[in-house]
């Protein structure tokens, strides 16, 4: 799915919360001219649509300034929003234009039924459910599919197992467990945490 937002420059005298009683959410686009950064404004109805259809670091957006000289996908990189209100507050650009490769996050879908689950009665354990990656800013996958199949009762795949695309390489701990299949509780564990939760009941 293909995201598009139309952004104004802003003027940074401008106090953001007169801004926001505007309908203007205050935002900032970088990366696009080196260290260089512009502020801008999104209209608040059409920065709430792409909230809900972006994701933060995942989701490539087509952002253009009128103002500017410029137009470019982007990656929203940050969005903050009111401490308790469901309010807006502020969106960050960053331009991949000019970038060899993009820092993003992406979710691992696990597929398949694994036979320790399947035959043994076990459990799959998911730890990671999103990876950060690192790759070229054409080349972001949707998702990261790890097939479980295989795993028995007691085994496990870590980071260093999964097999990524060309150009595509993890950037988090190589050794962390992405999931495992726990051993099936016997009848005794579960009379067992039965009783401790009788005997907590009585104290």
């Amino acid at each position: 799915m293909e995201l598009s937002i139309e952004c104004q420059k802003r003027d940074t005298s401008v106090n953001p919360r007169a801004l926001r009683r505007e309908g203007q959410i205050p935002a900032v686009l970088y990366g696009h001219d080196g260290d260089a950064s512009v502020s801008l404004t999104v209209n608040e109805r059409a920065a709430e649509r792409l909230v809900r259809s972006a994701s933060v670091n995942n989701t490539l957006i087509n952002v253009s300034v009128p103002e500017m000289p410029w137009n470019g996908q982007a990656l929203l990189r940050e969005v903050q929003t009111h401490p308790w209100k469901d309010q807006l507050y502020h969106l960050s650009f960053f331009s991949i234009a000019s970038q060899s490769s993009v820092d993003v996050v992406v979710p691992v879908a696990y597929t398949g039924t694994a036979k320790g689950v399947k035959d043994e009665g076990g459990t799959l354990d998911i730890m990671v459910s999103e990876l950060a990656i690192r790759c070229a800013p054409g080349a972001i996958p949707e998702t990261l599919d790890v097939d479980v199949s295989n795993l028995a009762v007691g085994e496990n795949l870590h980071i260093s197992d999964l097999k990524l695309p060309a150009g595509v390489e993890a950037i988090a701990d190589t050794d962390k467990t992405l999931v495992n299949v726990a051993a099936p509780r016997t009848v005794a564990s579960e009379e067992s945490v039965v009783a401790v939760v009788a005997d907590q009941a009585t104290e």
